[in-house]
Formats: C-alpha cells, structure tokens, sequence
C-alpha cells in the first residue's frame, strides 16, 4: 500500500514527553527552553545551523535573554545546544552546552531520543531555575513549549 505521508520524526509519545518536559522544567524558570528537530543538517557544523534557528525562533527577545535550543538532525546524527547570551555569562557558555549534549549523545547513541531530549531539558531547566528563578513577576510564557520541526 502506498501512502502519501511521510513517517514523523518522532512518536506522538516522545513529543508528548519532550513537550510535558518543557513545561515542567519552565514553571521553576523565566528561562524559555524551545527544541528543534530536522533530519539533515544544513551546515557543516550543528552549531551554526542552531544559531540561524535561534534567530529565525526570535529566541535572542526574551526578556533576560535566557533562552536555550536543543537542536538534532535525526537523519544526519547531528545536534548541538545553544544559549543566548544572559545565561551563557552564567554557565561558561560553550563548554556547559557541550557538555549537556554529551549526555544527550548517550541517549541518542540507544536511539532513545524522547528521553534523551527530556533529560537535557531538566539538566539545562535546573541550571535556568538556579541562574534565572521563577519570581512570579513574568508570569507569561515567552515562547511555545511545543517542538519546532523542520524538513
């Protein structure tokens, strides 16, 4: 039989997981957290097709500038995490994010990838809640919880 519809990227469980996640980890936060999957990365290096994301997402407006983007590349076995600028002065930026997904490699490695992507979120919305806590003073969420898919 043939279907005119593609396979998604990920289970309706695994985007369910990843977007409770999100939700859970910025109700202790003013820090947004936004995820961003494609199967083929446009860039030689994720890094710099996260930044273009992050841009394109207007993830640099928040308020503290304390937004973080998970990006992965399913097909391509590519991801990288990015900060905007009010939270990397705080975690050292480049290095905590390298090594956050590092141990979302781990979960990739076991092609575990709902769980692999929550358990970077509550990482990276522990590091938020310690650097920027929930003060009840903004109590509007910045940016949508759910998952960005790209092509």
């Amino acid at each position: 039989m043939f279907s005119i519809f593609k396979k998604p990227l990920l289970s309706k469980q695994d985007q369910s997981l990843i977007v409770a996640s999100i939700a859970a980890a910025e109700q202790r936060t003013t820090g947004e957290i936004r995820v961003f999957i494609e199967s083929h990365c446009k860039h030689d290096h994720p890094i710099h097709r996260s930044e273009e994301i992050f841009t394109s997402l207007n993830m640099h407006l928040t308020e503290h500038r304390n937004g973080v983007l998970i990006y992965v590349a399913l097909k391509d076995r590519k991801y990288a995490i990015a900060g905007d600028e009010g939270i990397n002065k705080l975690v050292g930026g480049n290095l905590y994010w390298n090594a956050a997904a590092e141990k979302l490699l781990g979960f990739l490695r076991e092609n575990k990838i709902g769980a692999g992507i929550s358990n970077c979120i509550a990482e990276i919305g522990a590091s938020l809640a310690e650097h920027f806590p929930d003060d009840h003073t903004n109590p509007k969420n910045e940016l949508p919880d759910e998952i960005v898919f790209g092509k």
